[in-house]
């Protein structure tokens, strides 16, 4: 069975690759988007470990420290694009 880990590796080298093969800044900053979801999936599944719990009071609980940090690389995510977005717009560069 393939790992979360290898699946986020296998999508951040397509979004390298997008950002490297692609001209346009829209396709660039959509590339960006790719790599950013798979640095979350390796993450996530790095943080994953099987038989253990939620940490709300257990005996044997996961560590939430990735997931915490994955949330905000989503929001910062969002903001780079946004920004991305309204650079490429402002400068009248062609989509």
């Amino acid at each position: 069975m393939i790992d979360a880990e290898t699946v986020g590796v296998l999508i951040m080298l397509i979004g390298l690759y997008g950002i490297i093969a692609n001209e346009k800044p829209i396709k660039q900053v959509l590339s960006v988007n790719v790599l950013s979801v798979g640095l979350v999936l390796f993450f996530i599944g790095t943080g994953y470990v099987p038989n253990r719990t939620f940490p709300v009071m257990p005996a044997n609980p996961v560590d939430p420290l990735p997931a915490t940090l994955m949330l905000t690389t989503l929001v910062v995510d969002v903001a780079l694009t946004a920004l991305a977005l309204a650079l490429i717009t402002d400068m009248g560069v062609d989509a």
